[in-house]
């Protein structure tokens, strides 16, 4: 496994990171979901990233028992705030003080830990306003609760005003976790270069595009028995979107590059988004041990220019590029 700081920070963090969203809790019994942290630790991989609202708390819950018993310091454990979770009352969601301080303290039981590595505001708030949200990230921090802050899917404009407010308030802002893909790269316009600026990183997630870039969906075929677009409880509507047969002859002509390089096709995806600078850390999932293990083999990898031009024309008319896509609630 190979390391990298997240932003202008001190924190190192696997270049593969695990991510339990859709999987623990819902998708996956404990004892698989157990087996893949295993995996993912046997790997060499010590970031693990969760959300309070992944299975409606249930996620944060397995992740936390299947963790219990390693060494805290050699991990770095990371959550999110914002969706609703529990009954779903007026100061459920969100990013006010409220929500904010009894969702960290929440979390921290469910996960088992005194402290999480990185707080990451899931989404922006538009009806709170960001110097109430960034001062209670500053209270998390200083209680020690907290060690770093981050945010998921905030635009150019947002992460710019988001990096001023930390800096005057001491609170350190080091990273945004967007989606992105071969096929998806709306960040590459704004976010990336406004990240950079700020001494800020991408952790990103779905660099295989739900699944897509394995391979595994044939245009003009029925989706695999038990494949995540067969299944609702999977994120069926979030793949739905790349179900399209041009899409899907795009990724089939990508294999012949892949085996040139010497990876399968999920293992060319995850180290094609890690050859952006600005990208600290690949977030897969897996719902199978064996997945793990064959996905982190993309930490290190290097790929040629040469290469990366052949991605680009091969999938040249199905990639998505503007950046206007970077939405919040």
């Amino acid at each position: 496994m190979e390391f990298r700081r997240l932003g202008r920070s001190g924190l190192n963090v696997s270049e593969i990171s695990y991510g339990n969203w859709i999987t623990h809790g819902s998708q996956v019994e404990e004892d698989a979901a157990h087996a893949c942290v295993r995996a993912a630790l046997d790997a060499g991989i010590t970031t693990f990233d969760t959300a309070d609202v992944y299975a409606n708390t249930k996620a944060e819950s397995v992740l936390g028992r299947a963790l219990k018993g390693q060494r805290r310091e050699g991990l770095e454990i990371f959550t999110k705030v914002f969706w609703p979770t529990g009954p779903g009352g007026p100061n459920d969601r969100g990013l006010g003080r409220k929500h904010i301080m009894e969702s960290a303290n929440a979390s921290l039981k469910r996960l088992g830990t005194d402290y999480v590595d990185l707080y990451q505001a899931h989404r922006f708030d538009r009806t709170v306003p960001l110097e109430e949200t960034f001062l209670a990230f500053a209270d998390l921090v200083r209680q020690g609760k907290v060690l770093y802050v981050g945010v998921s899917e905030w635009t150019a404009e947002q992460i710019t005003r988001g990096a001023a407010l930390a800096r005057e308030l001491n609170v350190p802002l080091i990273s945004n976790q967007p989606q992105y893909s071969m096929l998806w790269r709306v960040i590459e316009e704004q976010v990336v270069p406004a990240s950079e600026r700020e001494g800020i990183s991408q952790i990103v997630w779905s660099p295989i595009a739900q699944g897509v870039l394995t391979g595994k969906y044939q245009p003009g075929a029925t989706p695999p028995p038990g494949s995540r677009a067969t299944d609702e409880a999977s994120g069926k509507g979030f793949i739905a979107n790349w179900l399209r047969d041009d899409v899907l002859t795009a990724v089939q002509n990508l294999k012949p590059l892949a085996d040139d390089a010497g990876l399968s096709l999920a293992q060319l995806a995850v180290a094609w988004v890690l050859q952006n600078p600005n990208v600290a850390s690949a977030i897969i999932g897996a719902s199978r041990p064996e997945q793990v293990g064959e996905n982190a083999k993309a930490a290190g990898v290097k790929l040629d220019a040469d290469l990366l031009a052949k991605i680009d024309s091969v999938l040249d008319g199905v990639i998505e590029r503007d950046p206007s896509l970077t939405v919040t609630p």
